[in-house]
């Protein structure tokens, strides 16, 4: 059992601004060992769909973009016009098989729906299997139950405001070569950790530029 294909559509909710739904649906390929009596089983392959909704924020946005696509030694060509919607990303991983069961649709104990709607299927889900997938008619189904661990987040392009600052002259005076050890020397060296995590804007107050070389240079 595997996912074959997920589908989402995004759309604001009304009269809340800010959220929005997120329906989604995945198809499934689902392999299963029949026995027809005394022998070795065979395997049928089947579709499993599930759809799921959900409503989450993702802030405001009413502007509209217009993007171009470089073309070398030619005129760019203008994209198509979008907004700043945010889009929709899924994660999920292999799922799992909880349960299945073998049903008569004629059984009155059966409360499973004759009319399978099979339109949603995208076409690309289809060719993956070997046969044609049986649109009606048939007298047993299979109910499965599946366990499915997924992540879903909307996403949108935002601006960021990043405060630039004057060079510092550096005071720390440049060890000469020595005959020492290149490993003991190395370790002498003061580990630059303010490289790998710059202050934030409100640890970089300074009045004067006096201070903000003083401050860089510590």
């Amino acid at each position: 059992m595997w996912v074959l294909e997920q589908t989402t559509d995004v759309e604001p909710v009304p009269f809340n601004k800010g959220y929005f739904t997120v329906d989604l649906k995945f198809f499934f390929k689902i392999t299963l060992d029949v026995f027809l009596g005394v022998g070795r089983p065979c395997q049928v392959e089947g579709l499993a769909t599930f759809d799921k909704k959900v409503i989450l924020f993702g802030s405001e946005g009413n502007a509209k973009v217009f993007e171009s696509k470089y073309t070398y030694d030619s005129f760019d060509q203008q994209l198509w016009r979008k907004t700043n919607m945010p889009k929709a990303v899924v994660e999920v991983v292999d799922p799992i098989c909880l349960s299945a069961k073998l049903v008569d649709i004629k059984d009155k104990c059966c409360s499973c729906d004759d009319e399978v709607d099979f339109s949603s299927v995208p076409e690309c889900v289809c060719r993956v299997f070997d046969d044609a997938l049986v649109m009606g008619g048939e007298r047993k189904r299979v109910f499965v139950s599946i366990g499915l661990f997924s992540i879903v987040k909307i996403e949108r392009n935002v601006q960021l405001l990043i405060p630039s600052y004057d060079f510092c002259v550096p005071q720390k005076e440049c060890i000469a070569s020595t005959d020492d050890n290149p490993c003991e020397l190395f370790e002498k060296i003061k580990f630059p950790l303010d490289e790998f995590f710059p202050p934030a804007k409100e640890d970089c107050t300074f009045d004067t530029l006096s201070d903000l070389r003083k401050s860089c240079c510590d």
